[in-house]
C-alpha cells in the first residue's frame, strides 16, 4: 500500500492531505523521514507521524452530522474553538475526519469518515458531487440576479458554476435554494457577496444523495449500509 493511502486508512486525514504531510517531511518510516507519498509500505514497516505510530483502521466509520453554527470543521483548532470532532469523539473512538469543510457559521450536512478512498473521491471536482443550500439573504433578490448567478458569475478565481437556483417556495424573495457541484472555498457566500447581498443563514440541506431527514441540528448518526453503498456507487 502506498504511504499516502496507508496514512489515510489509519484515520489521520484524507489521502490528499496525507500526501502533503509526507512531502512536508513530518512522516517517518522505520525512524527515517520518508518524503515520497508513493513509497510502498511493507508489513514490517513502522510509520510515524510526529512521534505517533500509525496503524491501519480495521473498522470503517461513516458519520453524517447536521453541523451547528459556531463550530469549525477541523480535527483540532489552535484558537480553542469548538470543532466538529468535539461533537462526535465521545461516541467514536476511531480517528475520523471531515470530508471537505463548512465554514464556522455555515450549518447543515457534513460527512466524517476514516475511509480515505471515499473521502478522496467525494472531494475531487471530477465527480461533481451535488450540494444544495438553503440561503437566507438580508434583502429580496430579483429574478435578474438569479439569472446572473445561474449563468455563472466571474469571480476572482474564475467562473462560479451553478447547477440551479430559485426562490424557496412559500417564502418571500429573500430566501433561495442553490445547487452546486464545485468545491471552491466559501463559494456560495462569495457568489452573493459579489452582488451586494449579506447571507443571514447558510444551511447545506443535501450532500451527495444524503439529506437532513430526522437529523436535528447539532446531532449526528452512523450511515446506514444502503447509504454507504450508494455513496461508493455514486462516486
Amino acid at each position: 500500500m502506498r504511504l499516502n493511502k496507508y496514512i489515510a486508512h489509519s484515520g489521520l486525514c484524507s489521502r490528499r492531505k496525507a500526501g502533503d504531510l509526507v512531502k512536508e517531511g513530518v512522516v517517518k518510516v522505520n525512524g527515517e523521514i520518508e518524503a515520497n507519498p508513493a513509497y510502498e509500505v511493507q508489513k514490517e514497516d513502522k510509520v510515524e507521524y510526529k512521534g505517533r505510530v500509525l496503524r491501519l483502521e480495521s473498522k470503517m466509520v461513516y458519520v453524517l452530522m447536521n453541523k451547528p453554527k459556531n463550530t469549525v470543521t477541523t480535527t483540532a483548532d489552535e484558537k480553542g474553538r469548538r470543532t466538529v470532532m468535539d461533537i462526535v469523539q465521545k461516541k467514536h473512538k476511531e480517528r475520523i475526519y471531515p470530508v471537505g469543510r463548512l465554514d464556522k457559521n455555515t450549518v447543515g450536512l457534513l460527512l466524517l469518515t476514516n475511509d480515505g478512498d471515499l473521502a478522496k473521491k467525494l472531494s475531487h471536482p471530477s465527480h461533481k458531487v451535488t450540494k444544495k443550500y438553503h440561503v437566507v439573504l438580508d434583502k429580496e433578490i430579483p429574478e435578474a440576479h438569479l439569472k446572473q448567478i445561474k449563468d455563472g458569475l466571474i469571480l476572482e478565481d474564475g467562473k462560479a458554476e451553478v447547477d440551479d437556483i430559485d426562490w424557496i417556495f412559500d417564502s418571500d424573495n429573500s430566501e433561495v435554494g442553490i445547487e452546486i457541484h464545485i468545491g471552491k472555498n466559501r463559494i456560495v457566500r462569495r457568489i452573493f457577496d459579489h452582488l451586494g447581498y449579506k447571507i443571514l443563514k447558510l444551511d447545506r440541506v443535501y450532500y451527495a444523495g444524503l439529506t437532513k431527514k430526522d437529523l436535528p441540528r447539532g446531532w449526528f448518526r452512523d450511515l446506514k449500509p444502503k447509504e454507504i453503498v450508494m455513496l461508493k456507487h455514486f462516486s
